[in-house]
């Protein structure tokens, strides 16, 4: 199916929540208030247990549990709360797919939006962008099972979904890839453009001309998380560490080779990432 017509299936793309409009327009505000941000987020009483619900998951490793979006800015701070809440709002649309496993996705879309924050900050790039860009990279895999379930269950059996050549999978039998498609859905819902052009260029951040860090940073992160579902150990993570990438951002890949990184949630089982219950 050609990309544009997969965008007109019904229900492929989503439309964003009033709330969600309010909070993408503060990421291109200088000052943004968190309380005023916390009091949007508590308009919709929904997205907040959303929130509540990832805030308290095991993922996160709170002391305490957080009651409300106030308290959960104060604990998680301001990035994380308004990346999560648009994460749930994206995943509203997307509560029954197929034959994704929505729990593994989550987890592994937290993951990565934790990794690049985390291979952002050393660099001095933008972590809000890194980690917003970060949870959201892999939404076009949901738009592309909703919109073409048979091409995509057959996909999935054979190269799974966060399998590290799903994308040259998808590009080598649909001409492009999730990273396409969530760009088109970032861009449905008016995104900042250097979020839009980190997750469109994610799976090959520094070809034809394009240089985005901002891509190059998900690129490693979401490489790390995926080997994180694979259980990859250090000598298949040295093998398969997109070391091109990593040298023109300047990373040392030490810090991401490493068979423990800090911000890599381990509890697979308990984490049961709830963005979308």
């Amino acid at each position: 199916m050609q990309l544009e017509k997969l965008l007109k299936q019904p229900d492929a793309l989503p439309s964003a929540p009033k709330v969600v409009r309010k909070l993408i327009d503060t990421f291109d505000q200088e000052e943004v208030d968190a309380m005023l941000v916390a009091s949007y987020i508590e308009d919709d009483p929904v997205l907040t247990a959303k929130l509540l619900k990832t805030a308290n998951s095991a993922f996160f490793g709170l002391t305490r549990q957080v009651s409300n979006a106030r308290e959960a800015m104060n604990v998680l701070g301001m990035i994380k709360v308004r990346a999560l809440v648009i994460a749930a709002s994206l995943g509203e649309g997307f509560h029954t797919v197929g034959s994704v496993n929505l729990n593994q996705f989550w987890r592994y879309s937290l993951n990565t939006a934790n990794l690049s924050r985390y291979i952002a900050l050393p660099i001095k790039i933008d972590e809000n962008t890194a980690f917003t860009a970060g949870l959201i990279h892999g939404i076009g895999e949901l738009v592309m099972h909703v919109g073409m379930p048979e091409a995509m269950l057959d996909l999935d059996r054979s190269v799974p979904m966060l399998d590290l050549k799903r994308s040259k999978a998808e590009r080598g039998i649909f001409g492009y890839s999730y990273a396409e498609v969530g760009a088109a859905l970032a861009r449905e819902w008016h995104f900042p453009k250097r979020m839009i052009n980190a997750i469109e260029h994610q799976t090959a951040p520094f070809d034809n001309d394009v240089y985005e860090p901002i891509a190059g940073v998900i690129h490693i992160g979401s490489w790390r998380a995926r080997a994180e579902e694979q259980a990859m150990r250090s000598e298949l993570l040295i093998n398969t560490y997109p070391d091109p990438v990593g040298l023109v951002l300047g990373i040392d890949p030490d810090t991401v080779v490493a068979e423990e990184i800090p911000s890599l949630s381990r509890h697979s089982e308990e984490t049961e990432s709830h963005v979308h219950h």
